[in-house]
């Protein structure tokens, strides 16, 4: 039967009964607002707080065929430290270097970048400190934060809960994309240094260091010469601009960004069917992060190279003879990077990359 519609009592529902404040999210916006002024390029067009973030695409007039290139990814499980931290800021400038850095793989460079914030409950500074690590990452990445949305949903999420997502966009000459159909014989497979554990594999490093180690927090590492919680929120590297700048110099075939599937996984997903990339482990020594975590989980290596980054966060594919450039291009912006194998003819039932030798010690 229906319902009949209630006399007013001054006691009805409330949406903040329900659990959404909106003065605190009014609150939250403005908290952010001066972090965003600071993450925009000459191309952004409007204000904060509008219904769509506007960018003037007339910086396309410059290309002969521009073609937009569009990712979109989270932050995964690493949302869990940031939260039993109390830190909030690097986990936007992970947000920021997740999605930027699948851009640049096909030579996109990044124009801007819309985020998605899902909290359980909106305390405006937690809020305000997420955005600011976003806009930071914007302007590292060399984009725009043209707009985003927070949205509070009580009861799906707990107070203290939240996830983060974010969506970029790019442009590339139509004949510059890069890519497998690029790849020759005899390229040169350059490694780029990670940062640390980035922002994949966190299911896997909560499980053995906080349930099977029982490690906490705030635990002092040694062989970090910080806590275990500030190891874990090491902000991942943003490479956008570090490969835009080695396009520029010198001849590039392919990047790979080196994410969830791990180095063998995600170079696989460039290298054409006919050929190979055979990669050493011996040329580099992963960052002690990964050995503490094979051990404290006695977790097998191609179960932590297929899980973690294991010390390279990119991958570049260049003609042997740009070699030498790439790793002088990169040295001066401050990357770490070395050759660590090459590209040659697929054996017949091969895997598309094969990781040979032991790492360095």
């Amino acid at each position: 039967m229906p319902v009949e519609p209630a006399e007013p009592s001054g006691t009805g529902a409330t949406y903040a009964a329900a659990g959404v404040d909106i003065e605190a999210g009014d609150r939250a916006v403005q908290l952010m607002k001066e972090w965003v002024k600071k993450a925009q390029r000459p191309e952004s067009v409007g204000t904060l707080g509008g219904f769509a973030g506007l960018f003037d695409a007339s910086v396309l007039k410059r290309y002969d065929r521009p073609l937009l290139a569009s990712a979109t990814d989270g932050v995964g499980t690493k949302v869990a430290v940031a939260q039993r931290m109390d830190q909030h800021d690097s986990i936007g400038h992970d947000l920021v270097a997740m999605v930027v850095d699948d851009l640049v793989v096909c030579g996109a460079e990044p124009l801007f970048m819309t985020d998605y914030v899902c909290v359980g409950k909106v305390v405006p500074e937690r809020v305000a400190q997420i955005v600011k690590g976003i806009a930071e990452g914007c302007v590292l990445a060399g984009c725009a934060l043209v707009g985003g949305e927070t949205a509070e949903h009580p009861g799906l999420l707990g107070p203290d809960e939240y996830d983060v997502a974010g969506a970029g966009t790019g442009v590339v000459e139509a004949d510059a994309v890069l890519g497998a159909d690029r790849i020759r014989k005899g390229d040169a497979v350059i490694a780029m240094a990670s940062s640390g554990l980035h922002s994949n594999g966190y299911s896997l490093v909560r499980h053995v260091l906080f349930e099977r180690a029982g490690w906490a927090l705030e635990r002092e590492v040694p062989e970090f010469g910080r806590t275990l919680g500030e190891e874990l929120l090491e902000p991942t590297r943003i490479y956008s601009l570090d490969c835009l700048a080695l396009a520029r110099t010198t001849e590039v075939h392919a990047f790979s960004h080196i994410t969830g599937g791990g180095l063998a996984g995600n170079l696989a997903r460039v290298v054409p069917d006919e050929l190979h990339a055979y990669v050493d482990r011996g040329t580099w020594t992963p960052g002690v992060v990964f050995d503490l975590v094979g051990r404290a989980g006695d977790v097998a290596r191609d179960e932590l190279e297929s899980a973690l980054n294991m010390g390279v966060g990119m991958v570049a594919v260049v003609p042997q003879e740009s070699a030498d450039t790439a790793l002088h291009t990169l040295a001066d912006r401050g990357v770490d990077a070395w050759i660590a194998g090459e590209i040659t003819e697929r054996p017949a039932g091969g895997d598309a990359v094969t990781l040979t030798g032991d790492y360095a010690r």
